[in-house]
């Protein structure tokens, strides 16, 4: 194993120029839709009912969550996404599509489902007036949905539609599968006969493996671990593992980036950073940011808008990869499900040169 820095390295300079032609770009993004809920409150007392802690409601509000935060994602970031996914007829569904449009982003690939309840966590978050809130519970709605054929015909035509229109080609698409069935191994199929020029990059919780035919996945360290049927490298707990790179990481990224079929293949490692793994060779960037973290929610689906994004924009898988990193820094300060702006992704990338410093090339 050879460790070392690669002249592909990229440069800050590279990375905001690569920021700046992001803007416009369109990104097909097949989703479960899922609505974020925060309800806040201030600790009043324990209940004399039960053994419980209750709250005096101080907010509330709703973040588009799951596949639909990295369609917010994409689109804070300058991109154009191009959401195709199913919602239901409640109160959920209607706040999601209301809040993507608001955001500018076109709700015509969004089927409404009768009677389908739209998947939505509710967080329950507790702590003193004018601090930050932690959180207390979650309580999740959640109903999987099996596709129909209008819903299929409904994508087809839009995905046709989406490859043939005017300006620039549609160069990156995101599968966001949640296990609430939108992202059917079929459709797979449909998007490379709609979008043959287009990278095909998947985010999967459950069926990566299945998902034959897309181009990258960024599934995080203990999901890349499941797939994988042990630890990418020895040595405890991620968490007590090193943050470089080892010949044992190496090697089994390599072995699951083969077994996958997959071009490249990106994984998060939380407080160490990334490693891209392609044939023959990894990158490891460690983390943009402290290791103390505000919150996590949703940070995934960052990852994955900002490194379609960057692809479609015509980057590196490194170069989109950095980029990735930088934006799941910058939304893991912030508190609930959150976005990067194109504004804070620039001023990570010039303020912190240690991501690039710091990366380290491995080759077999």
């Amino acid at each position: 194993m050879a460790v070392s820095e690669a002249p592909a390295t990229p440069t800050s300079e590279r990375l905001l120029d690569l920021i700046g032609r992001m803007a416009g770009r369109p990104v097909v993004v097949l989703a479960d839709l899922v609505v974020d809920r925060f309800v806040s409150g201030v600790p009043k007392r324990i209940s004399r009912e039960a053994p419980v802690l209750i709250l005096r409601h101080e907010s509330e509000r709703t973040a588009p969550g799951g596949g639909a935060n990295a369609v917010a994602n994409i689109a804070a970031l300058g991109g154009r996404p191009l959401p195709l996914g199913v919602v239901g007829d409640d109160a959920s569904g209607r706040e999601l599509v209301e809040d993507l449009r608001a955001r500018g982003i076109p709700t015509r690939g969004i089927r409404v489902r009768p009677g389908y309840r739209t998947p939505t966590k509710t967080r329950i978050l507790g702590g003193a007036k004018g601090t930050i809130k932690q959180q207390i519970v979650r309580l999740d709605v959640e109903e999987s949905l099996t596709l129909d054929e209008a819903d299929r015909a409904h994508f087809r035509a839009l995905l046709a539609e989406a490859g043939a229109g005017s300006g620039p080609g549609v160069a990156a698409a995101v599968l966001s599968d949640y296990g609430y069935g939108t992202v059917e191994t079929a459709m797979v199929a449909e998007l490379r006969r709609a979008l043959p020029a287009a990278l095909l990059v998947c985010d999967s919780r459950f069926r990566l493996a299945e998902l034959r035919g897309v181009d990258a996945a960024t599934p995080n360290e203990e999901e890349a671990e499941a797939l994988h049927g042990g630890e990418l490298e020895p040595g405890g707990s991620p968490a007590e593992r090193p943050a470089g790179p080892s010949p044992e990481l190496h090697r089994a990224g390599g072995e699951l980036l083969a077994r996958l079929g997959l071009r490249f293949l990106l994984v998060t490692r939380g407080s160490r950073g990334m490693a891209l793994f392609l044939p023959g060779r990894s990158a490891h960037l460690p983390v943009h940011g402290s290791a103390q973290v505000a919150d996590v929610t949703g940070a995934g689906d960052t990852v994955i808008g900002a490194f379609a994004l960057a692809l479609a924009a015509g980057g590196s898988p490194l170069e989109a990869a950095a980029l990735a990193d930088y934006a799941g820094g910058v939304v893991v300060m912030k508190t609930g499900t959150a976005t990067v702006s194109r504004e804070e992704l620039e001023a990570a990338v010039a303020a912190d040169p240690a991501p690039l410093e710091e990366l380290r090339w491995v080759e077999s």
